[in-house]
């Protein structure tokens, strides 16, 4: 390595920040797309779909306690709901609660102006730079835990950052939920893409936690994608009754491509997308009052003439928008959109569509951030070095949403008025030398240099970089320590559960 180049690594190194920074509070405006009348017309539009035409439920239990809560339910398990049902309902979801961390300095608020980014969850495939897309596998799974453990940009470790393609799946839940308490100590999702797996997740979570912690505090949280337009499946209605009679939270999530799975039109996609986010949240609050749900429809567009998603189109922009007022209008914590890209690899247009995409989530007051380091390839896989420079994106995204500071020091009105004459600079000023080091946010992955330095440097791009910052980070990660007999309990468990897993019921 060259002396620039050294030079250059240790610059990193100073540039890294290690301390953890407070969850972000937004503190900038929020922007609102629609008035009080069109937010009312949207409601109506809603209420209409779900008094009409009904969200069908493919799961024999759950239509029960529909029933039994007041829904009309018909042959084909189709639900209908009366409006004055669906909105007493919603109204037990909690405005605001804790995710609670196995290191209870690491837990979070979800609501109010309280801001959560998780990384990327559910690419089967992984990508870096010098082995390219391949499928993912358990330990490129811890790789991305740790990775997430030594950022201050990110507040939750998420659940599977990729599929562990290597382990079959009717034992993944086990694996993941292990991993993840194993090598992290942040907020942790559940598995969720069945109810047989979400117990298992439950269960093992419960062996780590106890059980009087688990019944008390919401250690695990599970997405429930609606299957649009307007169907709730076996699968995600026996992970919402897991996870809501455990006592943990759920992130409902009708998953629409406008004009595939949804209208091609923005305010019927944005309709669509309430009336199925508010049965799922009603049924939740049936199941178990008080669940907490955070409301989090993800919208994108097709292209009509391909029919590939498209991400950070202007009409999913607008779309998000107007789902966020909604949320507000609940009193419900918002999941907003995260660093979506189509890209194959972590290029310009990665980084263009991933802007597009998280920048207007800071306007409509997030509280949860999902996907927000490391998509590709339309969420199929997980870049390392597009994972550490989403990390960069945050922290300037962090720093935007703390917003203007109004203290006395921010004038630096003795240095103007005594020390910086007319044509002179404030470099030297008293006022610049106190916080040099921290009055504007930095970018370490981010060049700055002059193209001489840079070139002297080693020409490298910002790709390169984040490569080089994602093995250190792995290389010098330390494993935060679990609580005496933890681990061995969880092992002892999983060996227990694994011979009774039945892979049929997986079919």
């Amino acid at each position: 390595m060259t002396g620039r180049r050294r030079g250059r690594a240790a610059k990193l190194a100073a540039d890294k920040i290690v301390a953890s920074l407070p969850q972000p509070r937004m503190q900038v405006p929020t922007y609102d797309l629609a008035s009080g009348e069109q937010l009312d017309l949207i409601h109506d539009m809603s209420m209409r779909i779900l008094e009409e035409a009904g969200i069908a439920f493919y799961d024999d239990e759950s239509l029960s306690i529909l029933r039994d809560h007041g829904a009309s339910v018909d042959d084909d398990s189709v639900v209908r709901f009366d409006r004055n049902l669906i909105e007493s309902y919603v109204a037990k979801t909690p405005a605001q609660w804790e995710h609670t961390a196995r290191n209870p300095d690491k837990s979070v608020v979800i609501g109010g102006d309280h801001v959560v980014f998780a990384p990327v969850v559910g690419p089967p495939f992984v990508h870096d730079l010098e082995r390219g897309r391949r499928e993912s596998t358990y330990n490129d799974l811890i790789n991305f835990i740790k990775l997430t453990n030594t950022t201050p940009y990110l507040h939750s470790q998420g659940s599977e950052i990729v599929v562990p393609g290597d382990i079959p799946f009717h034992e993944r839940a086990l694996d993941i939920t292990f991993a993840h308490i194993k090598y992290g100590d942040m907020p942790i999702m559940g598995h969720y893409q069945l109810g047989i797996t979400a117990e298992d997740s439950v269960a093992l979570a419960t062996v780590a936690f106890g059980q009087s912690v688990m019944d008390a505090k919401h250690m695990l949280l599970a997405v429930i994608n609606v299957s649009s337009p307007r169907r709730l499946d076996d699968r995600m209605l026996g992970t919402l009754k897991t996870y809501a009679r455990a006592h943990q939270a759920l992130v409902i999530t009708p998953f629409i491509l406008a004009g595939a799975m949804g209208p091609a039109a923005i305010l019927g996609t944005v309709a669509q997308a309430n009336a199925e986010a508010l049965a799922t949240i009603a049924f939740a609050q049936m199941v178990r009052a008080g669940t907490p749900c955070i409301y989090g429809p993800f919208l994108a567009v097709v292209d009509l003439q391909s029919g590939s998603p498209v991400f950070g189109a202007s009409e999913s922009t607008m779309a998000q928008f107007l789902v966020a007022q909604m949320a507000r209008r609940y009193q419900l914590p918002f999941r907003a959109a995260g660093t979506y890209a189509s890209s194959k690899v972590p290029d310009m247009q990665a980084g263009f569509e991933s802007v597009l995409s998280m920048l207007p989530s800071l306007m409509v007051r997030p509280n949860y951030v999902l996907h927000a380091a490391g998509w590709l390839e339309n969420g199929l896989t997980t870049s390392y070095e597009k994972f550490m420079l989403d990390c960069e994106l945050l922290g300037v995204f962090m720093r935007f949403l703390e917003g203007v500071s109004w203290a006395e020091d921010e004038w630096a009105m003795d240095a103007m008025l005594t020390e910086v004459q007319p044509g002179g600079h404030h470099l030297g000023t008293a006022h610049t030398m106190g916080r040099f080091r921290e009055a504007f946010h930095r970018t370490p992955l981010f060049d700055t240099d002059s193209y001489e330095t840079w070139m002297a440097a080693g020409g490298e791009d910002s790709a390169r970089r984040a490569q080089r910052a994602w093995k250190t980070a792995i290389g010098e990660y330390e494993e935060p320590p679990l609580p005496a007999g933890t681990e061995e309990a969880m092992l002892e468990w999983m060996d227990q559960r694994r011979p009774t897993i039945d892979p049929s019921d997986f079919q």
